[in-house]
């Protein structure tokens, strides 16, 4: 099969239909519907997930903090005091720390799956934390210091480091406990393809013990009616076809698409990635039934079942946390040295016309959330346009006098400062948050443009790639609304921190020359 590539799906046509009333009324979006069983599953409340990838990182720096906290508290209360300070105790301490991380990564200790029992992990602490001593004491045998080491240190080392890692993996293990009972660590999984292939995936996927896997199957979808799709799939309900797997998407928490067509169903394959693939979902092809095999390396594995990586979720685990931190700190920092312009800008407004100083507009979110944005109103309040249904343009007489400037200098975004630092449903850069409502001429971007959901792959951001390279302001041919798309979708598969910090400092500039903003 030919590799395929997010690019390679640009030409994919949006997921979600929207409808023109008859009578000329202003066009409002049609929500895809579902089906009876899938609405039981997506009404559900779910809670938001955590990163086993996260989790077991943590782990490893709780595990380093602890062991050298104890090994330097003990040095200070039971060497300082009668021999001095030396800063080879130090060296020692931290490289034995470095040491025991090692050794449990080593033996599996940070699987997450592991952190939820208690004998096994134990036995596997205590083994390993003897033998990194026994090799903390050979190495100073071999370099003769041993009788430099005091005996009552390297004791109470041993045995309080011991029970701190014992008492510190007990709370992890009630708090992981705790998660999994909450579903903050399934992997939500729906299933396209509901016959045979399908039942023996899900048999597959079930036959791992409930402590070993993290694999939650809601649903099954497939397209076919015909005896080969079943209603129900190896106990399973069906939830509906592939065309509504972005709904349920966007209705609640998806982790996983898996496949269980086989890979010679190439064309089907590709025509049901063309919808799916804008979803901010891992998606995967199950090879468990497949003839033809690959390197082992060519498989990711779901449990024991092998699969073949299609797409992944961006901007997840470290990445996410790293990018939500930034967002944070340099958001705050920013709104800091922005208040005083802030404060200015209000009064002018408050001077200039009548109304409230803030505006919220719907705009679309990650995974199509909507979201209330915070702007400052930029038109006469009795002309505000909250749905964006009319883009503005330039001379636009519902402009005020301030406004016209504010949104030339796009000093009107700054409020949005609030929902990065304390909603945290924007993010400082990323690609921008368009209006539910917003339209090229008479259609609205979705119908303009093929795949323009992608772009909520995901969080927006009050700047972005494509409005440093001059993409902003108002969009009033099809060529405009394209080089966003095209240049957000850029953003997301390269994205970094130092992207991010690099678009940031370019974008005073390009406020500035205030290129197509009115």
């Amino acid at each position: 099969m030919e590799p395929i590539s997010a690019r390679s799906m640009i030409s994919a046509a949006a997921t979600e239909a929207v409808v023109a009333s008859g009578d000329g009324a202003p066009r409002v979006e049609r929500r895809k519907r579902l089906s009876p069983a899938a609405l039981a599953v997506a009404n559900q409340k779910v809670p938001p997930a955590f990163s086993p990838i996260v989790i077991a990182g943590s782990v490893r720096l709780a595990d380093f903090l602890v062991i050298a906290a104890v090994g330097i508290a003990l040095y200070f209360a039971l060497v300082v005091r009668r021999d001095g300070f030396a800063w080879e105790y130090i060296a020692a301490i931290l490289g034995t720390t470095a040491t025991a991380v090692v050794a449990f990564q080593a033996a599996d200790l940070y699987e997450v799956q592991l952190f939820r029992g208690t004998l096994k992990q134990m036995t596997r602490i205590i083994s390993t934390w003897s033998i990194v001593f026994l090799l903390f004491i050979g190495a100073s045998f071999f370099a003769k210091l041993g009788g430099e080491v005091s005996r009552l240190w390297l004791g109470s080392f041993f045995f309080a480091g011991l029970a701190l890692l014992i008492i510190e993996r007990l709370s992890v293990r009630a708090l992981v406990r705790r998660w999994a009972s909450q579903g903050r660590l399934d992997r939500r999984t729906v299933i396209v393809g509901a016959d045979a292939n399908g039942a023996k995936l899900i048999e597959a996927l079930k036959a791992e013990h409930a402590d070993a896997s993290d694999i939650r199957i809601l649903g099954v979808f497939d397209d076919r009616n015909d005896a080969r799709s079943q209603s129900t799939c190896a106990g399973v309900p069906k939830l509906g076809k592939v065309d509504d797997i972005p709904e349920f998407a966007r209705r609640t928490r998806v982790d996983l698409v898996l496949f269980a067509l086989p890979i010679s169903a190439e064309t089907r394959i590709l025509d049901m990635l063309k919808k799916l693939w804008v979803l901010p979902v891992d998606i995967r092809l199950s090879a468990h039934t497949n003839k033809l095999r690959f390197r082992p390396r060519a498989y990711s594995y779901v449990g024991k079942v092998p699969t073949l990586d299609v797409f992944e979720a961006p901007i997840t685990d470290w990445d996410q946390v790293i990018k939500q931190v930034f967002d944070r700190v340099v958001g705050g920092f920013i709104l800091l040295l922005a208040a005083p312009v802030m404060a200015l800008v209000a009064l002018a407004i408050k001077l200039d016309s009548p109304g409230p100083v803030l505006f919220r507009q719907k705009r679309f979110g990650f995974n199509n959330e909507r979201i209330d944005v915070l702007k400052f109103r930029s038109m006469y309040h009795d002309q505000a346009d909250p749905t964006a249904s009319k883009v503005v343009t330039r001379n636009d007489p519902r402009v005020t006098r301030v406004g016209r400037f504010i949104r030339r200098t796009s000093l009107d975004e700054l409020p949005q400062l609030f929902n990065v630092v304390f909603k945290g449903n924007l993010s400082l850069v990323g690609p921008r948050p368009h209006a539910v409502q917003g339209k090229l001429q008479s259609q609205l971007f979705d119908e303009a443009v093929d795949g323009y959901f992608a772009r909520h792959r995901v969080k927006p951001g009050i700047t972005g790639w494509a409005q440093i390279n001059g993409w902003r302001g108002e969009i009033d041919n099809e060529e405009k609304i394209q080089k966003r798309v095209e240049f957000d979708l850029y953003y997301i598969e390269n994205w970094s921190v130092l992207f991010d910090l690099y678009i940031l400092l370019r974008t005073p500039w390009a406020l500035l020359k205030g290129e197509n903003a009115y």
